[in-house]
């Protein structure tokens, strides 16, 4: 046997600091420990859509009840809600008289966006964006949206200005992006250039700089992510994929999203502006033949959210929580055990 006594002290620590790097949970080399959040109200499906600074989620729950499908296949309507740490109670959270409600958008005051069916349900529902402030609700149309027909305006992310970002359908089912200032009701359309042969735009996320994220259609039919900064608009496609979707900013200069490799599987994604990269962020129980894992909201801590397709096939809600990259959790291990040291020889 070894005599402990007798190993190098240098050595002590080396061993004593790869050991507790040992202990890091599984997954912490991607650089995220990965969390189910699932509402109780159905299992088998949520979605997480984003996240504060203060850690409080945005979501809901329920498939959704398809059009003109017969029971035995009706299905959980969705159900807005938010949650906080440590993500097993739910405050609903659904605009008044709705049939159906997501809670899409959080900002660091807690006022939500989303949108809503109303009470045609399942038959030929409208589709309304809705602003929550507090508990009072408020909807919200794009006055471009046609008249006739059924209606849709999606509310998809909130900044803490208290600008919107969303789309709205015309009469040939075409997305249009805006954003929408809460605080004056006014839009304001995002015109991607006409090079990029455009014909559905959606905003999907907005910072508090004012950038914009989204994704359109290309001339080709498939989708391109962009970025609005300031009224110049940058295109992306992840390297490899055949589609690309921004679906949410921070304020750091993070954007999050989804992609689609060459065999039609979602993978999620973590882009950096500042080092023009792309980190691909999957959960660990994410099947891609089943959906995989998208990723739809970050906050200034680098915290993710969105969901994942199960072995089962259900759709589970996911937050991602960095992990200490190597380094630093050295440091931190050094620093506890010479302070051990130090506190033996004081008591010796």
């Amino acid at each position: 046997m070894t005599n402990l006594n007798a190993v190098p002290r240098v050595r002590m620590l080396m061993l004593l600091l790869v050991g507790g790097l040992l202990l890091l949970p599984a997954g912490a080399q991607a650089g995220y420990i990965f969390q189910n959040v699932i509402n109780s109200g159905d299992p088998t499906f949520n979605q997480e859509l984003s996240i504060n600074n203060a850690g409080t989620i945005a979501g809901y729950f329920g498939s959704g009840t398809p059009n003109g499908t017969p029971p035995p296949f009706t299905l959980t309507p969705n159900q807005g809600y938010t949650t906080n740490a440590p993500y097993t109670s739910f405050t609903s959270e659904n605009f008044p008289g709705s049939s159906q409600t997501q809670v899409t958008g959080i900002n660091n005051s807690g006022l939500t966006v989303g949108f809503y069916a109303d009470s045609n349900g399942a038959t030929a529902p409208n589709f309304f964006g809705f602003v929550d402030n507090g508990g009072v609700f408020k909807n919200v149309t794009d006055p471009n949206t046609p008249g006739t027909g059924p209606t849709t305006n999606q509310l998809l992310g909130v900044n803490d200005h208290g600008v919107a970002a969303g789309f709205y359908l015309d009469a040939g089912g075409n997305s249009h992006g805006y954003t929408y200032n809460i605080g004056t009701s006014g839009f304001t359309e995002i015109l991607l250039p006409s090079a990029d042969n455009a014909t559905s735009v959606a905003a999907t996320g907005i910072n508090n700089a004012g950038d914009v994220v989204g994704f359109f259609l290309n001339g080709s039919g498939a989708t391109e992510g962009f970025l609005d900064d300031g009224g110049t608009f940058t295109n992306f496609e992840a390297a490899g994929s055949t589609n690309t979707m921004f679906l949410g900013i921070n304020n750091t200069g993070e954007i999050v999203g989804v992609y689609q490799d060459g065999s039609g599987f979602n993978n999620g994604f973590v882009y950096s502006i500042a080092t023009g990269t792309y980190q691909t962020v999957n959960d660990p129980n994410a099947v891609l033949a089943n959906g995989g894992t998208v990723i739809n909201g970050i906050n200034d801590k680098g915290q993710l959210v969105g969901f994942y397709g199960d072995v089962d096939g259900n759709t589970i809600g996911l937050l991602g929580n960095t992990v200490p990259e190597p380094a630093s959790l050295a440091l931190v291990g050094l620093g506890a055990l010479l302070i051990g040291l130090r506190s033996k020889r004081l008591r010796g």
